[in-house]
């Protein structure tokens, strides 16, 4: 029989009113009939014609009976019915139905049946069988709420089998934790309660003790997987984490609602104590996040001055931070009231930048080239302030002139490298006396200019063939530095070439000395920083 019960399923019982002066029991022309209870001559109709008083069933075995035919596990599908649209899962592309905008709490007990039911309960009750009642209801409800969650996937796992788990895995069972809790909490165990509440009408420490015993287990099979991960302090988990959070916070009318009551007053603690975890844990990742980055020693060897890894991890993760900025005001606030949570999320996120920058300037003393210590840094900085330019929460977080700041840091970067780089080529094509005054044409001879064009040829030819492999990946910085290069070599060269050139022409094998023309020079320069393998 499908969970999802209509009238058609009833395939026992069915319970009508005895209507006065009647000669016989009405049924409809399917031979079911819908139930109608009176307060006297209940009766129910077996399909062996049998007529039975509820009045008489006050036996356990009945209320038994009755319970285990009409409480069924609800599948997935009904469950996924039951959700708003958004929260669905779509298949293959194709939508999820009527669109909806609320929860609808499911139906394992045809309604019709809930009042017979009420009725059975209430004769137990009055006989004395409270005790029998609680654990056939328990027992019976219990596994059809645990029948269900497996159905829907939820597994039973120990803190070691969280542990061991792969990440891939980890995180793919995390997601699904999330969409477990909010269906047990928000259908199945709210029909658990409206079933409770119906069946137990009337005598109250028994209705709250029954849904207490009912809904315990499970929800703490629910939870122990989301302390499992609570207990985790890794910046990989950090993100699921607060997505955890998020749905503990969605839960908590619910959790107040459902138990309210003194019976279920653990399993209110325990669900606030988790919330309350994940918060601590989230924060204290935050911290130690921070502290990672500043002794970072991943040994990625600055060999083209690209943008290291740690630099892209650091910025993938405070976006993040920014994308989750309204949740982490509510978990630092839940944490500290007393406390401004935007003043400890931006003293967080700028306490994580100013660690990058150290980390950075740490890991540029590797190179052994001072040039390549400067563009390192700059690529890494430009990264910064082109992946945050754009980013408003930058500016809340990171304070109002941080595009400012780090564009002059790059700047600083680009013209030390420009410097370093260009000096000794330029040092080539000047020609000054020991009194730093420029030589006059007739003192030069052909010998002096010569070895000036060869020592410029060679050192130029390094130049090229160093920072070809060396790279700047954002194309727009790349092609301003080769500009930049280009302004600094080509007018002296064309200068001391116009100048120079004609003494070394007149001679043999002029080509020898004058290599290059600047139109040379310049398309070697674009050359540069491609990140190109010369092996």
């Amino acid at each position: 029989m499908s969970h999802v019960l209509h009238k058609s399923d009833l395939p026992e019982l069915i319970a009508l009113e005895d209507k006065p002066n009647d000669e016989s029991i009405k049924v409809d022309d399917g031979g079911k009939g819908n139930a109608h209870f009176t307060d006297e001559h209940h009766l129910v109709l077996h399909k062996d014609g049998k007529v039975d008083d509820i009045t008489t069933l006050y036996d356990p075995c009945k209320f038994k009976e009755i319970l285990e035919n009409y409480s069924k596990p609800i599948d997935p599908d009904h469950l996924f019915e039951c959700l708003p649209s958004n929260l669905r899962p779509s298949r293959d592309g194709e939508g999820s139905g009527l669109e909806k905008a609320d929860y609808s709490v499911p139906t394992s007990i045809p309604p019709m049946v809930l009042p017979l039911l009420h009725g059975l309960a209430q004769q137990m009750v009055k006989a004395g069988h409270q005790q029998q009642l609680i654990k056939t209801y328990r027992d019976n409800r219990r596994a059809v709420l645990e029948q269900s969650l497996h159905k829907l996937g939820v597994e039973r796992f120990s803190k070691d089998d969280v542990h061991k788990m792969k990440w891939d895995i980890l995180g793919a069972k995390i997601k699904n934790w999330i969409h477990y809790m909010r269906i047990s909490v928000k259908l199945l165990f709210a029909m658990e309660k409206k079933i409770c509440n119906q069946i137990m009408d009337g005598v109250e420490p028994l209705r709250d003790q029954s849904f207490a015993e009912i809904t315990t287990v499970c929800f703490d099979m629910l939870l122990s997987f989301g302390y499992a991960i609570a207990i985790s302090r890794s910046p990989d988990k950090q993100f699921v984490m607060i997505d955890m959070y998020e749905i503990m916070r969605e839960l908590q009318p619910e959790f107040e609602l459902l138990f309210g009551s003194k019976p279920c007053t653990e399993m209110k603690e325990d669900a606030l104590n988790l919330t309350k975890l994940l918060a601590q844990t989230v924060q204290e990742t935050i911290a130690d996040f921070e502290d990672a980055v500043e002794m970072d020693t991943t040994e990625t060897a600055v060999i083209d001055g690209s943008v290291h890894p740690l630099t892209s991890y650091v910025v993938t993760y405070v976006k993040y931070l920014f994308d989750y900025k309204s949740t982490l005001r509510l978990l630092f606030q839940e944490l500290d009231s007393a406390k401004d949570p935007d003043t400890e999320l931006k003293s967080a996120i700028t306490g994580i930048m100013r660690a990058l920058r150290n980390n950075l300037d740490g890991k540029s003393r590797q190179c052994e080239d001072a040039a390549l210590t400067q563009l390192f840094l700059m690529n890494n900085m430009y990264y910064i302030v082109r992946n945050f330019k754009r980013t408003e929460e930058a500016r809340n977080w990171l304070g109002d002139d941080w595009d400012q700041t780090y564009g002059r840091i790059v700047q600083q970067h680009a013209q030390r490298y420009q410097t370093i780089s260009c000096n000794k080529h330029l040092q080539c094509i000047r020609v000054q006396s020991s009194g730093s005054s420029s030589i006059e044409d007739e003192n030069i001879t052909k010998t002096f200019v010569e070895d000036k064009f060869n020592t410029f040829n060679s050192q130029f030819e390094e130049l090229h063939q160093r920072q070809c492999q060396w790279i700047v990946p954002d194309i727009e910085l790349r092609e301003s530095l080769r500009l930049a290069i280009a302004e600094i070599i080509l007018p002296p060269y064309k200068s001391f070439l116009k100048r120079f050139g004609p003494i070394v022409e007149d001679g043999k094998n002029p080509q020898k000395y004058i290599r290059f023309t600047p139109e040379d020079l310049e398309r070697m320069l674009n050359d540069f920083f491609e990140g190109q393998n010369l092996d």
